[in-house]
Parts: C-alpha cells; structure tokens; sequence
C-alpha cells in the first residue's frame, strides 16, 4: 500500500491471543491510525499468566506483571484502551463463551477495523509452530466478526446492555507469510520497539529487537518503504454501504 493511498479507519480493534502478540505483529501499524486519529482499543484474551517460567512467582503475580506490561505498551502506542478477557493461558478455547465475550466487546467499541490472526496458520514457519493459543484466538475471533456481531438475533441479551448489532467494515488479518497489503512503519518503527521493550519479562533469552527490525525490512523489500506490516484485508462492506451503515450505528450509540 502506497503513501498515497493510506488507509485511515475511523476506529480499530486488536483481537489477540496473549499480552506482546499485538507488539509484534501490527503495533507499528495501530500507531500509524492514532497518530492520523484513530481510536484504537486492545483485547486480549488471555493474561499470559504462563508466559513467566519461574516457579518462585506465583501465577496471580504473573498476571499483575504481564498486564502492567501491556498497559504500558499500549500507552506507547497510544490505544485508548486494553481489555482483558483472562481466558486460561495455554488453555485457550474458541468456544461460545469465548466468541460472545469478542462479540461483547465488538458491539460494545463498533469498530471500523477489526485485527485478527490466520487461524489457519499452523506451520509459521521453518522453525516455529504457531501457538494453539493464537490459533484459537483467531478462530473466535473470525466467528464473533462474522456473522456474529452483526446479527440482531444472535446473543440477544447482549442488546438488554445496550450492545446491538454491529459489523466492522473491514477484517485486518495478521500473522501470515505474506500480505496482500503492506503498510509503511517507516514513521512508527521506534514506537513498535519502545512497546515490545515494554514487555521486559519475556526477553530473559534476548533483545528481540534486531529479529523484529530484520522481519519488518523484509516484509518492505522491494517497495519504497524500508520498514512495513503485512496483512491479507478482508471488506465486509463496501464504501457506499459502510457510509450509510456507520451513520446509522452511529446515530444509534
């Protein structure tokens, strides 16, 4: 995706798996759309509360850790929110509670863009299988935006809270191999690092810096950026129809 033709959404919303996934993944990205006033909010279905390997801190310690970490993160990255679902870490399941929980959410911030991972990414990549917690993540994730949300008559109650029905325009899928759309962090690439460095308690094994640098220059190589995020974008509604949609919705908030 080209300068010129940079895509702004009036509101996003991360979906993920556990806390340093959005960081890794499209942090370079959401930082871009706040900058250009976007409001985004972050939910995570887990608290990572595995995610510590030290038997001498307790899991309740690990939570209050890893949520600190990704408050900070997401203030770096200017995310007007973070919610956390505290699904079991490692655990996760894409089952109906989980995906009303994301419908729960989805209704309640009505975003333009929701971002989400592949769930049918297994394989990463020569030497990384991909989290079955990620995986799940996804897989209710891809169900709560659709058709879910968007349908009066599913999770009924939900609209008892004042939460009705709601379809995000756009899908942002991340985590693949390749993206059919590249967006440019080249602005935003420091942002990106000072968050993932937020997450200090999963970097015992070293700065993952470099790695991360090093993946996003090879995402860019070839076009005029030197820094991007992949992602494969699926639109639910069109530009016609999202205008008359989002002014309908939003009349009714």
């Amino acid at each position: 995706m080209s300068e010129d033709t940079f895509y702004v959404p009036d509101s996003a919303l991360a979906i993920v798996a556990h806390p340093d996934d959005i960081e890794f993944s499209c942090a370079g990205t959401l930082a871009r759309w706040v900058r250009a006033g976007a409001r985004v909010s972050y939910v995570l279905c887990t608290s990572g509360d595995v995610g510590i390997a030290r038997s001498e801190i307790s899991r309740s310690e690990v939570i209050e850790i890893r949520e600190a970490e990704q408050r900070t993160a997401a203030d770096i990255i200017g995310a007007s929110e973070v919610v956390f679902l505290r699904e079991p870490d490692g655990m996760l399941q894409p089952n109906l509670q989980l995906r009303k929980k994301l419908v729960r959410e989805i209704r309640r911030f009505r975003p333009e863009v929701v971002l989400c991972g592949d769930p049918t990414l297994l394989w990463a990549s020569e030497n990384y299988i991909n989290h079955p917690d990620h995986r799940a993540a996804a897989w209710a994730a891809v169900d709560a935006i659709f058709p879910a949300s968007g349908q009066p008559h599913l999770f009924q109650e939900l609209a008892e809270e004042g939460l009705t029905a709601f379809k995000p325009r756009k899908v942002f899928v991340m985590g693949r191999r390749e993206g059919s759309v590249l967006i440019s962090i080249d602005a935003t690439i420091e942002d990106k690092i000072r968050a993932l460095h937020a997450h200090e308690s999963q970097f015992s094994r070293g700065d993952p810096e470099e790695g991360v640098r090093k993946r996003c220059a090879q995402l860019a190589n070839g076009s005029d950026m030197s820094y991007a995020e992949a992602f494969s974008v699926v639109t639910l509604e069109s530009d016609e129809d999202w205008g008359t949609y989002r002014g309908d919705v939003h009349g009714r908030k």
